[in-house]
């Protein structure tokens, strides 16, 4: 295989090793002597529905509905799947979590709830406290996807604008509770995951004020009244590790980024590389990331330290961007222009970045992948690749290439992933 055809290889064994109708049927759990509820949010809320669907007993009761982004539906017959807005929320979105937290209220102890959870979900499924309205969780959530914030960050301002969100749905709940958890966050703390419906929430209202003044993002009043209220003692806190509450459930995290990594390593080891994992964490500003492993990179080939090429060097994790700039971005195209710059057309330096997901960002591809002559090509189409990063414009330096990772929906999510393939 030439290097294109190896790290996309890699790629897609990454999102194999997520694939939900391969890892949720050996996860299901003994139909109950009642009822069992089906409810799910995120990227991969339709796939893992299906999967259940495949595989759960044909005379056993099932029903629920599951929420999805526009584009990542499929079809079902047991389990309503309904599209929603994503990164975003939106009125769709609001609705089918009204129609959810309220079927969950109906549960009894003789019955089960399946809640399918993964990456997307803390948008996807939304449903503010009456304090604030759709329009103000919008613009918060807006304000910290563009300042730069951590997802886990993100999610802990969240939880404490949600009713259902931060251990909530589960607190609602009086049946037994078997959440699968498909893990997009690094760390892989069901918490973190769509803001963890049916896990304790360790956060609290202080700690989401903290976020909002570390970043300076400006929110609405209402959003501020509630959280300082909530800092007051004057509304409920989500609810805690140790919570008794959460002795009927059970959050089991089923896809990591890890195990998607070790995937594309063997993936690599098959086709006669050796791969190492650099880790499945790695956050920080994506143009940051990028120019430790351009230096990392420079290392290798030069010296032959830490390793000796040739290998492949595979991280996931999820890098963040400050938008500064009003070009089509995307953190994984930003990463992968930053990288590019950095690394100045090494010689037999290749390099992908997509995100599992199928989406990088809010665009149509899941990344892009960049190679020595890649500066040579983008200079003989008048391309500046300075200009197109300060822009955040990774997207549409890619496109212009022809060198953009287009997938389409995944239908799962267990992160970025990242590859440099590096020859002798």
């Amino acid at each position: 295989m030439n290097p294109r055809e190896l790290l996309l290889g890699s790629f897609h064994a990454a999102v194999a090793a997520a694939d939900p109708l391969r890892i949720v049927p050996p996860q299901l759990p003994t139909p109950p002597r009642g009822r069992t509820l089906v409810i799910g949010a995120g990227k991969a809320a339709a796939a893992m529905a299906l999967a259940v669907e495949q595989h759960w007993p044909a005379d056993a009761p099932l029903a629920g509905t599951v929420i999805t982004r526009y584009g990542h539906g499929l079809p079902t017959t047991r389990i309503r799947v309904i599209e929603a807005g994503h990164p975003v929320p939106d009125a769709a979105g609001e609705a089918t979590a009204r129609e959810i937290f309220n079927a969950v209220q109906q549960l009894t102890p003789d019955d089960l709830l399946l809640a399918l959870v993964s990456g997307g979900g803390s948008s996807l499924l939304s449903l503010p406290v009456a304090s604030i309205k759709m329009a103000d969780l919008k613009a918060v959530t807006q304000a910290l996807l563009h300042c730069g914030a951590a997802i886990q960050e993100i999610n802990s301002v969240r939880k404490h604008l949600s009713a259902i969100q931060g251990g909530r749905l589960a607190a609602a709940c009086a049946a037994t509770i078997h959440a699968l958890v498909i893990s997009d966050v690094t760390g892989d703390d069901p918490t973190h995951i769509a803001s963890g419906p049916c896990a304790p929430d360790p956060t609290s209202y202080a700690d989401a004020l903290e976020i909002l003044a570390r970043y300076h993002c400006a929110a609405p009043a209402a959003v501020m009244d509630t959280l300082q209220r909530g800092a007051r003692g004057e509304l409920p806190e989500t609810p805690k590790p140790g919570d008794a509450l959460f002795a009927r459930t059970e959050n089991r995290v089923i896809a990591t980024a890890q195990q998607s990594l070790r995937a594309a390593a063997d993936f690599f080891e098959r086709n006669g590389i050796p791969a190492v994992v650099l880790g499945h964490s790695v956050t920080g500003e994506a143009r940051e990331i990028a120019t430790l492993h351009a230096a990392l990179a420079r290392e290798i080939k030069s010296r032959g330290l830490p390793w000796r090429a040739p290998l492949a060097l595979i991280s996931g994790g999820e890098c963040t961007v400050t938008v500064k700039g009003k070009g089509r971005g995307g953190r994984c195209a930003e990463y992968l222009l930053a990288l590019t710059k950095e690394l100045a057309g090494l010689e037999h330096v290749h390099a992908l970045a997509a995100d599992t997901d199928g989406i990088d960002g809010s665009e149509d591809n899941a990344g892009a992948i960049t190679a020595p002559d890649t500066l040579a090509r983008a200079a003989a189409l008048n391309l500046d690749a300075a200009a197109h990063l300060a822009d955040n414009n990774g997207y549409g330096f890619f496109a212009d290439l022809d060198d953009l990772v287009v997938t389409g929906p995944t239908r799962t999510n267990v992160n970025d992933y990242r590859a440099m393939l590096i020859g002798a």
